[in-house]
């Protein structure tokens, strides 16, 4: 039996969208409306709400449409991060078979870290950590790492806009203290979160810049029991291998 999907109009929108991409000039209602199979009236709607949210854009003066910058800003994002999956995981894998921990990959969403990949440890206690998830910057050795490469002004900028709400008891939660710690992470080239997210879990993190470009972050994280002065050493030389191999093969793909 054929899956019954909701929202023809969706399907209908893509047709005009499809068509719409294929096009290397705007083109008109009727055109639109005869290519995709629709009537004038349904395909008007249908553009009239495109471009009411930026998927399409119309030409006012010629009543042509074209596709819009939402929509090509959302495509472009979307090649970049499946290409940085692609191209970080055989790194990820291996930043966890040497340091036996849970490895992430995330990329910056406005004021959060957004996991978008993750390889478990193979320990017997699994972190809460989920692809899809969310977490503030502040709180985060990814956000922090990629927060560290901006300037000045951008960490005022993101400290005049944020308020540094306490997570747990070590969440840095004072605009000195933020500081401070940006300007460490700066000389060391990595980022910590000493327990600052969650209760008992440490990470180290590591951001994936080139040419002022971020294409996002990496870290390991495991409960803070298993965190001694050598294991550490240890996973921030992983970590710093594997963001530079990873900055190698994005450099090579571009």
């Amino acid at each position: 039996m054929e899956k019954q999907l909701y929202g023809t109009v969706l399907l209908k929108a893509d047709r005009i969208l499809a068509y719409l991409a294929d096009c290397q000039e705007p083109q008109a209602l009727y055109t639109i409306a005869k290519e995709t199979e629709l009537t004038n009236s349904t395909a008007l709607k249908i553009l009239e709400t495109l471009n009411y949210i930026g998927y399409v854009q119309k030409d006012t003066e010629l009543k042509k449409f074209s596709l819009g910058p939402t929509i090509i800003k959302y495509a472009n994002r979307a090649i970049q991060h499946l290409d940085i999956k692609e191209i970080a995981q055989p790194h990820l894998e291996a930043l966890q078979a040497e340091t036996g921990e849970t490895v992430h990959l995330g990329i910056q969403d406005k004021t959060n870290i957004v996991y978008i990949a993750k390889i478990e440890s193979k320990n017997p206690i699994c972190l809460y950590s989920k692809v899809g998830k969310s977490i503030p910057i502040y709180c985060s050795a990814m956000g922090k790492a990629v927060l560290a490469e901006r300037g000045d002004d951008e960490v005022e900028e993101y400290l005049e806009n944020n308020n540094l709400v306490k997570m747990t008891e070590n969440t840095i939660t004072t605009k000195a203290g933020f500081r401070k710690e940006i300007a460490s992470i700066r000389s060391l080239g990595y980022a910590s979160d000493n327990c600052e997210h969650e209760e008992e879990v440490f990470c180290i993190g590591a951001s994936i810049s080139i040419n002022e470009k971020n294409y996002g972050a990496i870290s390991v994280s495991t409960p803070k029991y298993r965190v001694s002065e050598e294991f550490e050493q240890k996973v921030i030389k992983a970590v710093q291998s594997c963001q530079a191999k990873i900055k190698k093969d994005i450099i090579a793909s571009l």
